[in-house]
């Protein structure tokens, strides 16, 4: 298979897909914008449709004709350079254009880019294609997120369906890590974002860090130990935010009767005590962690730790702020600020999920969150 086939066979298939994570909803369930970091499943499907129309259709398509002059308004996300948008919290007020005209947009641009790749685009577009398909594939999880949060809000908390659960974790011990000058970040080849690239050496002092990531039971100990109620285990900004939101459990626990449930997406169910904890904030995993006597690891100690571990169940927060790497280079334009403004009040998350996309679980991979974000499928392992 060619180099155009190749490429061809990706962006079908990442197209389709985040049309199929959709196929559970009812038509009601692509509006709700239940808080400011859920974005409706519409604007999903518009925002990654826009994306291939905007950097790839209308600066290199000869003739492209816009399918509708109001879309870039209501479907850019954050990219200024781009020009005017909808504010984020207001993309679930957008009833229009209803759910039927956003699918025909995405019919449109993909026709149109299926005929430009025939074209056999220069090594410069291949490139933007290339983000446009991994952008598409880092929405598919946020989809996954956001429709999670939509119905787990739902007074009678729907089924979804199959396909993202987690297996119960076996309890292990810890790995040991030794000492020395290792070497971080992309490097090689194979695609990765510009976050991750500028490899450099880091001195690493040794360590242990656990083969298995914390459970739901482990973390009910806490719970019932009254860790949410001693402001010794927690960072003042995570103090004040518990406080501030009446938080004493991770998202979407619930007690009734006596016993704690949770809701997944297959729906609300008994907690088990042997999965890992998932929908914590980067405060509750700190908390737990001073709770232990023990700490997070670092990003870079995750990275050098990788190949010795489990991992790909839940993201796993560390004790790293997000920051750039040695040499770090913003591309010019609009492209520019897809990773590089956001490194301010972020911190990174290592590994993959039950819904992150084939071809971004790599070790080098640097998510970033803010630390009070909880809807996001997020854990976290211990070090000592």
């Amino acid at each position: 298979m060619n180099k155009t086939s190749r490429l061809r066979e990706r962006f079908v298939e990442a197209r389709s897909h985040s049309e199929k994570i959709c196929e559970p909803l009812e038509i009601e369930d692509y509006v709700p914008q239940p808080m400011v970091d859920v974005s409706p499943p519409k604007w999903h499907l518009g925002h990654t449709t826009w994306f291939f129309e905007a950097f790839v259709l209308e600066p290199y398509s000869k003739g492209y004709q816009l399918y509708h002059d109001d879309f870039a308004y209501l479907f850019n996300s954050y990219y200024n350079n781009a020009g005017e948008r909808v504010l984020r919290p207001n993309r679930g007020l957008m009833s229009r254009p209803p759910v039927r005209e956003v699918m025909a947009y995405r019919a449109y641009v993909t026709e149109q880019m299926l005929d430009f790749l025939d074209k056999n685009p220069d090594q410069e577009v291949w490139d933007v294609i290339e983000i446009g398909i991994n952008h598409e594939q880092q929405h598919q999880e946020l989809l996954v997120y956001d429709i999670k949060y939509i119905l787990g809000n739902q007074p009678t908390f729907p089924v979804y369906g199959e396909g993202f659960s987690l297996s119960q974790e076996v309890k292990k011990g810890f790995v040991k890590v030794e000492g020395g000058v290792y070497a971080i970040g992309a490097s090689g080849d194979g695609f990765c974002y510009d976050n991750e690239l500028g490899q450099h050496e880091v001195l690493i002092r040794p360590f242990e860090i656990a083969e298995n990531l914390v459970t739901n039971g482990e973390f009910l100990e806490f719970i019932e130990a009254r860790g949410y109620q001693d402001f010794n285990y927690w960072l003042s900004e995570g103090w004040d935010y518990i406080n501030k939101e009446n938080i004493t459990a991770p998202l979407y626990w619930h007690k009734h009767k006596g016993e704690w449930y949770s809701y997944t997406l297959e729906g609300f169910e008994m907690l088990d005590l042997s999965l890992p904890v998932q929908h914590i904030s980067f405060y509750e995993a700190y908390a737990y962690a001073e709770w232990k006597g023990m700490r997070l690891p670092t990003e870079f100690e995750w990275e050098v730790a990788g190949d010795k571990l489990n991992w790909g169940q839940l993201w796993e927060w560390t004790y790293s702020a997000y920051l750039p790497y040695p040499g770090f280079e913003k591309a010019p334009g609009a492209l520019g600020e897809y990773n590089g403004k956001f490194m301010s009040n972020q911190n990174v998350l290592r590994g993959a999920s039950v819904a992150t996309p084939k071809g971004h679980s790599r070790k080098t991979y640097r998510n970033f969150f803010h630390s009070s974000c909880r809807w996001l499928f997020s854990g976290f392992r211990l070090v000592k």
